[in-house]
């Protein structure tokens, strides 16, 4: 019974805290071009924690790209600390000044994003895969681009409309 009335506690806590929003004033960095930024390679190191704020899992992503001018595609080659490797590799459009679709392995639909100044926010669904198989999943992922070489990446992860964790991560040009 404490651990049911701990994890309700912990429910509501997430769902009374604040996300980022437009609204939100800027960090003050360079503007955010998605293409602009991936043109070149990127190395970007994160870590999963979970409601509790537990890390559960921590990787390092090397990522290519190519930019043809109307696609953007990402190629992502995850390392785990448990050693083991995943690849994820994403097509996002340009489908206006600052608005983006995209898909990848595993992302049901279509993932629809918008950058504003230093900020880009990306939502989408996914069958995210995991060391014990797959856990379907829903991000809502803000990206805020710091300087000319470093973007700060926290998204957070659902599953049934509830808060389960976050991932944050750190990107950065090499």
């Amino acid at each position: 019974m404490k651990q049911f009335i701990a994890l309700c506690a912990a429910l509501i806590l997430s769902a009374c805290a604040g996300k980022p929003s437009f609204d939100d004033p800027s960090l003050g960095g360079p503007k955010l071009d998605l293409e602009a930024y991936f043109d070149g390679p990127v190395v970007a190191y994160g870590q999963f924690q979970d409601v509790f704020g537990k890390v559960r899992r921590k990787f390092e992503v090397d990522i290519t790209s190519t930019w043809d001018g109307k696609t953007l595609t990402l190629t992502e080659d995850f390392t785990y600390d448990d050693q083991t490797t995943e690849q994820r590799v994403w097509v996002l459009t340009k489908t206006g000044d600052d608005s983006w679709t995209g898909t990848a392995g595993g992302v049901l639909g279509q993932a629809v994003g918008v950058e504003q100044g230093d900020r880009f926010n990306w939502k989408y669904r996914i069958d995210l895969p995991v060391p014990d198989g797959t856990l379907r999943v829903r991000f809502d992922d803000w990206m805020w681009r710091l300087d000319e070489k470093r973007v700060l990446n926290r998204a957070y992860m659902y599953k049934a409309g509830v808060l389960i964790g976050e991932v944050i991560i750190f990107f950065e040009k090499v």
